[in-house]
């Protein structure tokens, strides 16, 4: 491939989480020139928040200042949860790393393309390789309650150990690099402390800055964190053969100096942004004109993992502490297309707290939080307590329920006068053919149980009790489909109508994968990545990084 000092990069990944990450380091040691702009900022281990009271460390906001590892963004048909920060969501993620059942794979968005259940098998392997996959196989009192529920519902036969990314080494003891012969970077044994979603300040966590990441950057990858990227042009040809100019500012400045906008110039682009900075990246060149090839389905086939978020807190007398595990260690399966984990923050979250109130049953968006006010009149004891956060984790079990089912929202972009992103914004709208569920009955009925069997007080989510659902796995949006009029990208993750332009995190992922999604996002990625050749293969002067696609309309 011929180089040329007219790019600053071969190819330039936007993102660093799990798409992005393993985008960079298979880009990286196939030869190529590699930049990575993150929006968020890079940590240490000693770097991340003593607790969720430390806002300007585990809240992003940038804007004010804040430039955390948690992100929330609330729309009206869904609040989403999601990461930022060198390493993406794998910072604050709850290191659950599951191969989805075969549901996911014979979805009819992308059934028919390949037979993705043994295509991706391999690379599945690899990432649970990379990742450091192990099943944690401690029982904890949450473990002990869960269990007890599937017998109690019929299904105690489906209870699992969960897989996580963690090193379960001895507890407290730094070693060398345990996962690749000495390459890595030095580790320390978990100490079961619970607060791997707060960030692991002990080197326990196999995030992506101890693996991908790590190897990208010894070979060669530069990671620019801070930088938001806020376009995306091709430079000469329409398709982007020639490349493209890529505009990016400090995330948060306010103000044309303190933006400090910059271009850089790259042969090919890989967007992995996350389900929502990609959506909303795209959407933003879509309609500016940009990059005005890429599908109108844009925006479609958003999927929330079909999920319900609620927490139990015991009374202050209960004899254990729910905080001495990993964030998630067991599930079970109530029915077919149900799963349901018990989370906890650890002792550090005390924060989360205020985004739980008293549990709240079915209805619509004037009945629910009329409920609510009848639940706190009803109980105004119950309800104060919950106010007091000093103490919460250690007797909470957060209840975390995700399906497969085939529902869905869409990200419409609008137009507003002003803002970072040309003045485009997302809203959603839901699927009126499947619509995204608001209410989960087995999910209340699980806190129900729980509350029951330890004489708690069971909650819904703040958002959840204004019948808004809460997401921590938003997925799609840009994803896999057979041609331009089903999907935005390719097999191969290919975006139709470009060259050289990727789409490799949550965004791709076309259907509810039913369980925690990094590992797949992370198999998808090695999939995409293992069809782009080497750079000593490429012709030299030849503009295509990928194999062109099939001349397919938008």
């Amino acid at each position: 491939m011929a180089r040329t000092p007219a790019f600053d990069y071969d190819w330039l990944v936007i993102g660093s989480g799990f798409g992005g990450s393993v985008s960079a380091l298979r880009l990286s040691e196939k030869g190529y020139r590699v930049g990575v702009l993150e929006c968020g900022r890079r940590f240490r281990d000693g770097d991340f928040p003593r607790s969720t009271w430390d806002l300007k460390r585990y809240f992003w906001a940038p804007r004010l200042g804040l430039k955390g590892i948690f992100r929330v963004t609330t729309f009206k048909d869904v609040a989403v949860v999601s990461g930022s920060g060198v390493g993406g969501g794998s910072l604050g993620y709850a290191n659950t790393l599951y191969v989805p059942p075969s549901r996911f794979f014979e979805d009819p968005q992308w059934h028919g393309i390949a037979d993705w259940e043994a295509t991706l098998a391999p690379h599945y392997r690899e990432a649970q390789r990379m990742l450091g996959v192990t099943v944690h196989e401690h029982d904890d009192p949450a473990d002990d309650l869960l269990r007890e529920l599937g017998e109690h519902l019929g299904v105690g036969d489906s209870y699992r150990k969960t897989p996580v990314g963690v090193f379960m080494g001895r507890p407290g003891l730094t070693v060398p690099d345990p996962y690749f012969g000495g390459e890595g970077p030095d580790r320390t044994g978990c100490l079961l402390c619970g607060r791997c979603m707060v960030g692991c300040p002990h080197g326990a966590k196999n995030t992506l800055v101890k693996n991908y990441l790590w190897f990208a950057e010894r070979r060669g990858a530069t990671v620019t964190p801070d930088r938001t990227v806020t376009d995306v042009r091709p430079l000469g040809a329409a398709d982007g053969s020639d490349g493209y100019a890529i505009t990016h500012v400090r995330s948060g400045a306010w103000g044309r100096r303190a933006r400090d906008e910059q271009t850089l110039h790259a042969r090919g682009v890989v967007v992995a942004a996350g389900a929502l900075g990609t959506n909303l990246l795209l959407q933003r060149c879509r309609l500016g004109g940009s990059l005005p090839r890429v599908s109108r389905r844009l925006g479609e086939l958003v999927r929330t993992n079909s999920e319900a978020i609620l927490a139990v807190t015991v009374p202050r007398d209960y004899p254990d502490d729910l905080t001495k595990r990993v964030a998630i260690s067991g599930s079970i399966y109530p029915d077919a297309t149900t799963h349901i984990e018990t989370v906890t923050y650890g002792r550090a979250g005390d924060a989360m707290s205020a985004m739980y109130t008293l549990l709240v049953g079915d209805g619509t968006r004037v009945t629910r939080p009329l409920k609510l006010l009848r639940a706190i009149a009803k109980e105004p004891g119950k309800a104060a307590r919950l106010l007091w956060p000093r103490g919460w984790p250690r007797r909470t079990i957060i209840v975390l329920v995700m399906q497969t089912l085939d529902n869905a929202i869409a990200l419409r972009a609008k137009r507003v006068p002003f803002g970072l992103f040309g003045g485009v914004r997302l809203q959603t709208e839901q699927d009126p053919e499947r619509p995204n569920p608001t209410f989960i009955p087995v999910a209340n009925e699980t806190a129900e149980w729980l509350a029951r069997r330890t004489g708690g007080v069971a909650q819904s989510s703040l958002m959840e009790a204004m019948n808004i659902p809460s997401t921590a796995h938003i997925l799609g949006g840009a994803v896999i489909g057979r041609d331009a009029s089903e999907g935005v990208v390719d097999g191969r993750q290919r975006v139709f109508g470009y060259e050289n332009l990727l789409v490799c995190d949550g965004s791709a992922v076309p259907a509810n994968v039913g369980v925690n999604p990094s590992l797949t996002i992370t198999a998808l990625a090695e999939h995409a990545m293992s069809h782009v050749p080497p750079a000593s293969e490429q012709v030299s002067g030849g503009d295509a990084l990928v194999e062109p696609q099939p001349k397919v309309e938008a």
